[in-house]
């Protein structure tokens, strides 16, 4: 099959995972499209990539570069409109990486009238919307080799890793380090793994209105906190398996919570809100916990960073359920649906 994925959203191509920090949602653009050409696809990858080149069997392509005149599958990446990309297609795919309120919105309203594509999800918390009659499926959870090879090697003395965006939750998360957490695991640290805030921290211009959280950030510095600039996936997955915990306030829009599995994949144990995909990522007193208030937030926290045994086996059974998901299956399910 001649496959093509669409997406106009940040400059990546498939080297970027492994070269620099990269979202999720990108990475798992990027994973999929490398398994489905070790599947024997043909495989087209259009982003806002400088200049083309091919990457573990995938043709990167820039945005604006010729399109193919007929794919057998064309796969649009979050925006609806993206399924007029290729004129003609066998088979249409909507892969939906955000809340479903977004497919009420009148353009992707009328792109999927039009095209009536299959829709690709990447949690049940997106289920609950008008399909209006459209096939849907929950792509398989997947996590690369970097984080399912981890071995875990938690640090001493340990720290808590937090990958939040600052505006969903960090100020309260940092309010229950310093009041709370710290207090109780003194000799801990709570690394802060943000772009945004190693920015901030060097004196760059950062949204306005992140000023307080950011400024908060580095008021709170004498009480272990450290800002850390995010890696790539070998960088990342280094950070977690040495983490004792990952600490995820978490945002009822955070459809993908990919640093979860990430983690999760590592032998990291987490504690997280109820929000969004959380639940869906967690194993709630397995692989982590799914804390209702700041109450059990701070003293789970505190839990895993001071008792080694129960960081041990919740970390164990995380590492187990994600290490043996990849990305071959998650391209299999989907070869499955559309043929």
């Amino acid at each position: 099959m001649h496959v093509t994925l669409v997406d106009e959203s940040v400059a990546f191509d498939g080297l970027s995972p492994a070269t620099r920090p990269l979202g999720g949602a990108e990475r798992a653009f990027a994973a999929l499209a490398e398994a489905l050409a070790r599947r024997g696809h043909t495989v087209e990858a259009f982003t806002a990539t400088p200049a083309a080149l091919e990457v573990a069997g995938v043709r990167w392509q820039p945005f604006g570069a010729r399109r193919p005149s007929r794919t057998d599958w064309l796969i649009a990446y979050r925006k609806p409109e993206l399924l007029d990309f290729v004129a003609k297609a066998g088979r249409r795919v909507l892969w939906l990486t955000g809340p479903a309120r977004q497919m009420n919105a009148a353009p992707a309203r009328a792109a999927l009238d039009r095209h009536a594509p299959f829709l690709l999800l990447i949690a049940e918390a997106q289920a609950s919307f008008d399909r209006r009659g459209l096939t849907a499926a929950l792509l398989p959870m997947a996590v690369t080799p970097p984080y399912a090879d981890a071995e875990p090697a938690p640090a001493r003395p340990p720290y808590a890793i937090a990958t939040t965006h600052p505006a969903h939750g960090l100020d309260t998360l940092l309010t229950l380090w310093r009041e709370r957490i710290r207090p109780a695991a003194p000799e801990a640290e709570l690394w802060l793994c943000s772009a945004l805030l190693a920015r901030a921290e060097a004196g760059g211009a950062i949204d306005p209105a992140l000023h307080p959280v950011a400024q908060q950030a580095l008021d709170a510095r004498a009480d272990g906190v450290r800002i850390v600039r995010p890696e790539g996936d070998v960088g990342m997955a280094r950070l977690y398996a040495g983490a004792s915990v990952h600490l995820y306030p978490g945002h009822p829009d955070e459809m993908g919570a990919y640093t979860l599995m990430d983690s999760q994949a590592c032998g990291c144990p987490a504690v997280a809100r109820p929000l969004g995909a959380a639940p869906e990522r967690i194993a709630n007193g397995v692989s982590g916990y799914l804390v209702p208030d700041d109450d059990s937030f701070a003293n789970l926290a505190a839990l895993l960073l001071t008792h080694d045994d129960t960081r041990a086996l919740l970390g164990a059974e995380a590492r187990a359920r994600f290490r043996r998901l990849d990305w071959d299956n998650a391209a299999g399910a989907l070869e499955g649906w559309l043929r």
